[in-house]
């Protein structure tokens, strides 16, 4: 209740013309009205009391009594404001401890891991993530299914029972989110290619990891351009250091791998060859080994992924979006009768689009403008792309920020899936919320299976969500359960701009703080150290801007530990001066 009441407190306030006030105050510093958003009503009454103090100052009252006797009033409900602040900060801390878990080190904010089957694939990703800062990891599930999600959250009990440090589990429902449909696969084969200076010479070999299926992905420290597996286990004892394996490419090629490196690894041995040629290795391919006595088969590569398909958009291009997947399966590489065809499920897109409404794909990376549309196609004009055109491949997101688009609250999948969140995970992701309906659905669904306990995030991801936040957060807070906001910065920025980006989070922290509600950081941090292992300069500017929420989460990546490990230290300096919930400020010697 008393949170509640603050954040009705700090929309009053909002709705005010506070603009002459702050520049007094501001001449006095005696109280910044940004910054009182954790305890309105105390800071308010605290300013005041500070004010009335000054002007008794300016009177002469040394002998008079009840001026003497006021002054000692005026202490006491300023004493009292300041105890009602500490209350409510207090209350934020407890919340955020409520739902995040508690903090073992130095820093002030949580460190949150998406991951997905690839903690599968390494024996010890979920340790060297934990190890590394995180606290929380994030499984999305638009993505897998029981039985992998099962597996990581197993290894995450593991690991964080024998490294002796808390992780919880947060699962994110997929939602209403409306992607792109799955493209053909492509062709099951791997692209080995040695770095090239501008005239075409080798500068650097690639670095192809070698092993048995059993013996897994390699060691984390190691970053391979190429992962090959060999059916016969037996074939790569043979194998040492110097040895070359010749084989005959895809394309009917001679190549060679050279072994330079060997590992010993958790189920087995592994290596790394050198390729100084561009080869392109499917599943079947023979490996031999050359030596004085003749040519001894090692075996064949096996399991090479098929290949992410994808269509390429350029301005101008005509894209047809098809509501199942009826189209030509052959299309989808590339274009007939001058247009591009992909798919789309959803039948909220086709339902409420309108000719001349804008359109967006994966993020906000391609736009369009509706031309047409039907019950079962919409026709879309690409008015931007990359200048050699940028690719649109399955399961990608689309966003229609000028559509009323009405989705239903929680889809028929996200309650089957709610099932098993509730038995597994610690907290529960809410997508794409727009409403108190929404949250109406939720609590009776959560009231029905008993889970008083799960901790809810309310992931602002769109126009309407944005607007309505205050009144979500006072829907939500009538229920029991522990409660976060997520700022999704992808769908957030696509729906309402870019350039109003940084204003929607600075007011999403503010009413959330107010509310006495964690936040939780996310989308793009440390985006290229994540996937190059390289940050740039905003983004470490970002992460420290994003210090003021309680959590940043980092998004899956080849160089995510790196990266979680960057992170914790940005976090843990400074963290005495940097706190995650903001103070009012007052100026303690206009209290004598």
């Amino acid at each position: 209740m008393e949170s509640a009441m603050n954040l009705i407190h700090y929309l009053a306030l909002k709705s005010l013309d506070t603009g002459p006030l702050k520049d007094n105050l501001a001449l006095f510093s005696l109280l910044n009205l940004e910054m009182v958003n954790s305890s309105v009503l105390a800071s308010l009454t605290t300013g005041i009391q500070l004010l009335e103090n000054l002007l008794l100052k300016s009177v002469r009252t040394n002998e008079n009594a009840s001026a003497e006797i006021c002054m000692q009033e005026k202490l006491y409900q300023q004493n009292k404001g300041n105890s009602m602040s500490n209350a409510m900060r207090m209350k934020a801390h407890l919340n955020r401890e409520r739902l995040l878990g508690p903090l073992q080190d130095s820093r002030t904010t949580h460190i949150m891991t998406t991951v997905g089957e690839e903690a599968l694939e390494s024996e010890t990703l979920i340790i060297d993530l934990i190890n590394a800062g995180t606290s929380i990891i994030r499984i999305n599930c638009a993505h897998g299914n029981p039985e992998i999600w099962s597996g990581i959250i197993r290894r995450v009990k593991q690991g964080s029972q024998m490294l002796e440090a808390p992780c919880r589990i947060l699962m994110d429902l997929a939602g209403p989110k409306l992607r792109t449909g799955n493209l053909k696969p492509g062709p099951c084969v791997v692209k080995i290619s040695p770095k090239k200076n501008a005239t075409g010479n080798v500068i650097s070999p690639a670095q192809v990891w070698l092993s048995h299926r059993g013996a897994g992905s390699p060691p984390p420290h190691l970053s391979p351009d190429a992962v090959l597996f060999i059916d016969d286990q037996e074939f790569l004892t043979e194998i040492k250091v110097g040895d070359t394996l010749r084989f005959f490419d895809a394309r009917g090629k001679k190549r060679i791998l050279k072994i330079s490196r060997v590992f010993h690894v958790f189920s087995g041995t592994g290596f790394i060859a050198e390729c100084t040629r561009t080869a392109y290795v499917s599943s079947g391919t023979e490996l031999y080994i050359k030596r004085k006595k003749g040519r001894f088969p090692v075996g064949q590569v096996v399991d090479v992924p098929a290949r992410e398909s994808f269509i390429r958009l350029r301005v101008g291009d005509l894209l047809i979006i098809s509501r199942d997947d009826t189209c030509d399966p052959d299309n989808s590489y590339g274009h007939r009768n001058g247009a591009h065809r992909i798919t789309c499920s959803s039948g909220y897109l086709f339902d409420a689009v309108k000719p001349g409404e804008r359109i967006a794909f994966d993020d906000g990376k391609i736009w369009g403008v509706i031309k047409g549309n039907s019950i079962s196609e919409i026709v879309v004009s690409i008015t931007h792309a990359g200048p050699k055109g940028t690719k649109l491949g399955s399961q990608k997101s689309i966003n229609i920020p000028d559509s009323n688009i009405r989705y239903e609250g929680l889809t028929s999948k996200d309650l089957v899936d709610l099932e098993f969140v509730a038995s597994h995970a610690d907290m529960v992701g809410i997508s794409f919320v727009r409403d108190t309906r929404d949250i109406v659905v939720l609590r009776q669904e959560l009231e029905k299976r008993k889970l008083e306990n799960l901790g809810i995030i309310l992931k602002i991801e769109t126009k309407s969500g944005f607007e309505k936040l205050p009144l979500l957060l006072l829907e939500a807070m009538k229920s029991g359960n522990p409660l976060g906001v997520m700022i999704a910065r992808g769908d957030l920025a696509v729906e309402c701009g870019w350039e109003r980006l940084a204003d929607l989070q600075e007011e999403i922290l503010s009413v959330s703080g107010a509310a006495h509600i964690p936040v939780i950081w996310a989308t793009q941090v440390l985006e290229s150290l994540v996937k190059s292992g390289v940050p740039t300069r905003a983004e470490i500017t970002d992460v420290a801007y994003g210090r003021r929420a309680s959590c940043i989460m980092l998004n899956k990546g080849k160089h995510i530990v790196e990266a979680v490990s960057t992170l914790d230290n940005i976090l843990k300096a400074n963290a005495k001066q940097m706190k995650a919930k903001l103070k009012p400020h007052v100026l303690s010697s206009y209290l004598c």
